[in-house]
């Protein structure tokens, strides 16, 4: 499963029906493009500090991504400033889909529409594309940032 598997998926839930998709629907859509932002980053972190194979090294480090802590990373405006646009659009990004995935798995009564759970899709999309235009080396210090620079939220 790649992140473009999970941008696949989340437009399938959000299109599916092409009257009025159901919000258990709408809900999933938002929470998986999150999810594909989320693997994003945890395969580039797993990639630029294991190598690409799957080995045992490479799946622990892709786990060790923990959504708290990323929010706080990406979050931290005086670190994010160092990074070039490409990153602090995926951080920014980041963060707004995290927030909306919580809403969408948590909040009982809020309520989701399809333009707005497409547009979620797409800035997911535009993310990653982003972080893996960016370079290597820029890549690789966000992900440590975001890996090792533990910051209250």
């Amino acid at each position: 499963m790649t992140p473009r598997d999970l941008i696949a998926t989340a437009h399938s839930l959000a299109e599916g029906d092409p009257r009025r998709p159901s919000q258990a629907n709408l809900r999933r859509a938002v929470s998986t493009a999150y999810y594909a932002v989320f693997h994003c980053l945890a395969g580039t972190a797993a990639d630029l500090l294991v190598g690409g194979s799957r080995s045992e090294a490479w799946h622990q480090v892709f786990r060790a991504l923990e959504h708290g802590s990323a929010k706080s990373a990406c979050r931290n405006r005086q670190a994010m400033q160092r990074f070039p646009p490409e990153i602090q659009g995926f951080a920014d990004t980041f963060v707004t889909l995290q927030k909306a995935r919580q809403g969408a798995d948590y909040a009982l009564d809020a309520r989701f529409d399809k333009p707005d759970v497409l547009a979620a899709i797409d800035s997911a999309e535009t993310a990653i594309a982003r972080i893996e235009q960016a370079d290597t080396r820029h890549r690789r210090a966000f992900v440590v940032h975001v890996l090792f620079k533990r910051r209250p939220s």
